[in-house]
């Protein structure tokens, strides 16, 4: 089973019935997750019943990307987990929340820790993290296994850095936020529909996924300002959604 599973695809906070950014990867039963915002946890628990993962990978510090993880923490901390540190790949600012949240206990009880950006080996895959504008350090995240690549960005202005990222990847999940005003700010954090299909077809990806709508968004419309730019299979996040890694088109 090599398959990518939406948790969440809300940006900033959930709407209803949805949560914030999460992915579980699932590769030949190797277990990663690619971020836990607000809502991610229980839904993680409901794909994997055992709550049993080797890796955990959070892009950046804002809470709709990785509050979820402090539940997560506690799990394992309290709960009858078991077993080895968690491999837990993030940039320091990460670190940094989850310790405020709990400054009287060594994250590292938990956590085996290694910091984004950077280039690891992780299981069946190569991890290579990649800088990525936003408002805190953010790091784009790419898995590379047996020929195929899946990107993700995180949350990110626009950048070449993305197609550098997504360079001919099976799917490349893009943020499309969408936020009113966003394209006259003098400095660009996040990102629309248009401007992620751009990158898609700048990196030659094979299928993009948009993530991280601002709730109220119509999605639908999304994926049709995408395909404005990205001539590739373009799917809109949705909680519980599974795409299959190397699989035909869809």
């Amino acid at each position: 089973m090599r398959q990518v599973t939406v948790l969440g695809s809300c940006g900033a906070f959930p709407e209803p019935g949805r949560a914030c950014s999460g992915f579980a990867v699932d590769w030949d039963g190797y277990r990663l997750v690619l971020d836990l915002g607000y809502a991610t946890l229980p839904r993680l628990l409901a794909h994997w019943p055992d709550g049993a993962l080797h890796a955990v990978v959070i892009t950046h510090e804002h809470p709709d990307h990785c509050i979820d993880l402090h539940g997560l923490f506690r799990m394992r901390l309290y709960g009858d987990s078991g077993g080895p540190q968690l491999r837990l790949y993030c940039p320091p600012g990460v670190l940094e929340r989850l310790s405020g949240l709990e400054p009287d206990v060594d994250l590292h009880a938990v956590f085996d820790v290694h910091l984004l950006p950077g280039i690891y080996r992780v299981g069946p895959f190569e991890l290579t993290g990649l800088s990525l504008p936003h408002y805190v350090p953010n790091t784009g995240i790419r898995l590379e296994a047996d020929g195929i690549a899946v990107a993700y960005s995180g949350d990110t202005g626009p950048t070449p850095v993305l197609a550098e990222l997504g360079r001919d990847a099976d799917l490349f999940i893009v943020e499309a936020t969408d936020r009113d005003g966003e394209t006259t700010r003098p400095t660009r954090h996040l990102m629309t529909s248009i401007e992620a299909g751009h990158w898609a077809r700048q990196a030659r990806a094979r299928r993009l996924l948009l993530t991280h709508f601002w709730p109220g968004n119509d999605r639908a419309a999304s994926v049709a300002a995408a395909q404005m730019e990205f001539d590739g299979v373009v799917l809109a996040a949705e909680e519980g959604l599974t795409v299959v890694l190397g699989a035909p088109d869809r």
